[in-house]
């Protein structure tokens, strides 16, 4: 609700990959997130990924540019560490799903196709390029929390 017509599919699309996640994360533990079968990226590191991409395209969408903290997160993403728990990475991707949806509903859909710069190379995209490859992206590791989560899942 309250998002405009022309970004419902990105809102849908944020929206099924989050009840998709918390079904592929609900068989997992704090240590089963961190493996990494066949040398592939760890669950943790997708949704610690998830959750920066979410929150970087959307700065690029307003017409932003990362901060010192968005790009030490950036760097940080896939470091296994005790003290980050399957739970606290849930809640940390759900808190920027809401953000991210609360964006969608505030954008002006006469501004989707104003130009937008990305990263330190200033790439050109445009308003709605970057927030529907937020939520492609976000569909593309689902995926990846899907099959990397079979192999490590408890029998």
């Amino acid at each position: 609700p309250g998002i405009p017509a022309l970004l419902q599919p990105a809102a849908h699309a944020i929206v099924q990959a989050m009840e998709e996640i918390r079904k592929y994360t609900s068989a997992l533990n704090d240590s089963l997130i961190w493996e990494r079968p066949a040398g592939v990226a760890s669950v943790g590191f997708h949704l610690q990924h998830i959750t920066g991409v979410l929150d970087r395209l959307f700065t690029y969408a307003a017409g932003g540019e990362l901060s010192p903290a968005q790009l030490a997160y950036l760097s940080n993403e896939g470091r296994a560490n005790d003290s980050i728990t399957l739970a606290s990475l849930l809640e940390k991707l759900e808190m920027q799903v809401n953000v991210s949806l609360e964006k969608l509903a505030a954008t002006d859909p006469a501004r989707l196709t104003e130009t937008r710069f990305v990263g330190r190379k200033k790439i050109p995209s445009t308003m709605i390029g970057l927030l529907f490859h937020a939520a492609e992206h976000m569909q593309r590791h689902t995926g990846q929390i899907l099959a990397t989560s079979a192999f490590v899942r408890p029998r």
